[in-house]
């Protein structure tokens, strides 16, 4: 069991954990979740010792290995097999299948294997690192943003693969569907502290909101309680007679703890800006054909018409052509054959994966957003920065000094400020964290143009995709309908082949997945009616409460016709409470059916 007590650490005079405490038990794997900047990665690099605590203790059992995933990219071995190789325990130094194994799962083709790891670009090199590491066999095994590096098909066969895994992980994701399928706990770096539970993220944020609300409503009553007792020593500080009882507040006062106001947490404001188009068609596509050499074809004859509202996913194999299409979709490449025709008020909105390479790094955040719209005013252009995270003096960051995270946010916020009405997005959602790709996910759900996204996110697929470009094996095709209609009517040509049995299985896998959905809305649904109710039962008793105070100052001073309005009045709220009561354990009866009888 791996033990973390007391653990602090600072950065420049920032406090980034603060005495955190955690351990993780023998089989289980932790997503790992916090907003971007909250310490993740710092975490994991303080449990391999790169990085060394200001306070507190890191314990490992003897002989406790890790495996760490590192974007170093140095390899001492001529092929590819052979580097895989040196992650195998020694014992295990025969056992060349198991290299084979992952690294076909992991994308490489048979041929591949030979070939020599220079001869790969960066991602299929990180994903020969992720090989070695699998292959050790850690105890603990830490996994930083891996599908980054992966295509839809990897994603999907590193899932089946990481669902078997026996021994601890950890791992830090945007795809909070991939997340939620592979571990079978979740931790959230929260205001520099940690929270862990067994359970999924949607339980883990929901037991936060939970807690940061009791906790906001007990300091609200603590503070009028403490605002009363002040007013009580202030107005019988002078009388002699109340000396006691002043004196008694005084003490009660002082051991008072006082309960510090919640600071707010930014969130990405996404909201794009959309630009009015009253024709049906954006633009057209007919049978474009695209190689950049002319042995190899990329996207051969390929034609689909883009309609206001559309919403297309492109998907398949990294290397096939996907980034290929958004770029000729945007103008930046001209295909070889065929034409690309756009209505005449077609505005594109276009984040590539060289987006951030066109970033002027000797302007500030804020300068770079006013070159781009010199027309807007100046709170305007703040008010963007401010929804990208970049609040107050973050704006003037020069952009030199901005990790990939953030610069990928400046990207997405010049497009905020462009008027669109198609939006090309090439995986939008690598630098953002798990709320980011949910707030991302809201606001192309409200914008009234069209999207055309390519993603391995199935969470994304799943919930956006009403048509698909599909790159699978040298083929490519639309494909008209959802990502769970391409599923089960075509499917990736590397599983098409399963066994019924495992068909079967994973139509049972989904019908579950939505039976589990629709439980996870209901239950949503009477948290809020519950949450209402609790809110009218409080306001009710203070109503009640000062209707009985009035009564009670009102004996003997009013006359009876003026008291027994009082009267009906405390009775109307002491209805009104008993209702909200009534109504209170129906729902709370409504939950414990609804949990029972849970997926």
């Amino acid at each position: 069991m791996l033990q973390i007590n007391d653990l602090s650490l600072s950065f420049g005079g920032q406090e980034l954990l603060d005495e955190i405490s955690f351990n993780i038990h023998n089989g289980e794997r932790i997503g790992l979740v916090g907003r971007n900047g909250s310490g993740k990665t710092t975490l994991f690099r303080l449990i391999t010792g790169e990085v060394k605590p200001d306070e507190g203790r890191i314990s490992l059992p003897k002989n406790y290995t890790i495996g760490y995933l590192k974007q170093h990219l140095k390899f001492s071995q001529p092929t590819v097999l052979e580097e895989a190789c040196l992650g195998l325990p020694e014992e295990e130094k025969d056992q060349i299948w198991k290299a084979e194994k992952i690294l076909t799962g992991l994308g490489f083709g048979e041929d591949d294997l030979a070939k020599s790891p220079a001869e790969f670009s960066g991602g299929f090199q990180v994903r020969l690192n992720l090989a070695k590491v699998l292959l050790a066999e850690p105890h603990l095994l830490l996994l930083d943003e891996p599908t980054n590096y992966l295509d839809i098909v990897s994603i999907r066969w590193f899932t089946r693969f990481l669902q078997r895994w026996p021994n601890e992980m950890m791992i830090i994701t945007h795809d909070r569907d991939f997340m939620n399928s592979v571990t079978t706990h979740t931790m959230a770096i929260h205001r520099r502290k940690v929270k862990k539970i067994e359970g999924d993220t949607a339980k883990l944020f929901e037991q936060i909101a939970v807690e940061e609300e009791v906790y906001e409503k007990t300091r609200q009553k603590e503070e009028k309680k403490r605002e009363e007792t002040i007013e009580f020593i202030n107005r019988f500080r002078a009388l002699a007679a109340r000396a006691s009882l002043v004196q008694s507040r005084v003490k009660a006062l002082e051991k008072m703890g006082k309960k510090e106001e919640l600071a707010k947490i930014m969130d990405l404001g996404f909201r794009f800006n959309a630009q009015e188009f009253p024709a049906k068609q954006l633009m057209r596509v007919n049978e474009i054909s695209f190689g950049y050499t002319p042995d190899r074809t990329l996207i051969d004859q390929l034609s689909l018409n883009i309609a206001k509202r559309d919403r297309i996913c492109v998907v398949g194999k990294n290397g096939k052509g996907k980034s290929t299409l958004l770029r000729l979709l945007a103008g930046e490449l001209k295909p070889q054959s065929g034409e690309i025709t756009s209505h005449d008020n077609c505005q594109i909105g276009y984040f590539g994966q060289t987006n951030i390479e066109r970033l002027n790094e000797s302007l500030t955040i804020e300068q770079e957003f006013s070159k781009l719209r010199p027309d807007l005013r100046y709170t305007e252009i703040r008010k963007t920065c401010g929804a990208m995270m970049f609040g107050g003096d973050l704006a003037l960051k020069p952009i030199s000094v901005l990790s990939g995270g953030e610069k990928s946010r400046v990207s997405l916020g010049k497009i905020l400020l462009s008027p669109t009405n198609l939006l090309l997005l090439d995986e939008p959602t690598n630098h953002l964290d798990v709320e980011s790709c949910d707030s991302l996910i809201a606001a192309l759900d409200e914008f009234p143009g069209a999207v055309i996204i390519v993603t391995h996110s199935e969470m994304f697929l799943h919930h956006l995709a009403k048509r698909l470009i599909v790159f699978n094996e040298d083929k490519t095709f639309v494909f008209d309908g959802s990502y769970q209609d391409f599923l089960d009517k075509v499917g990736w040509e590397t599983e098409t082949k399963k066994p019924k049995k495992e068909k079967a299985a994973a139509a049972a896998r989904h019908a579950q997945e939505k039976r589990a959905a629709e439980y996870q809305k209901q239950r949503s649904a009477l948290l809020a009616k519950t949450t209402a109710v609790e809110k009218m039962i409080d306001d009710e008793e203070v109503a009640l409460e000062a209707a009985n105070l009035k009564l009670a100052e009102a004996a003997g001073k009013l006359s009876g016709e003026e008291i027994q309005k009082l009267q009906i009045k405390a009775h109307q709220h002491q209805e009104v409470l008993d209702a909200a009561y009534r109504q209170l354990e129906q729902l709370i009866a409504e939950l414990d059916t609804l949990d029972k009888a849970k997926p």
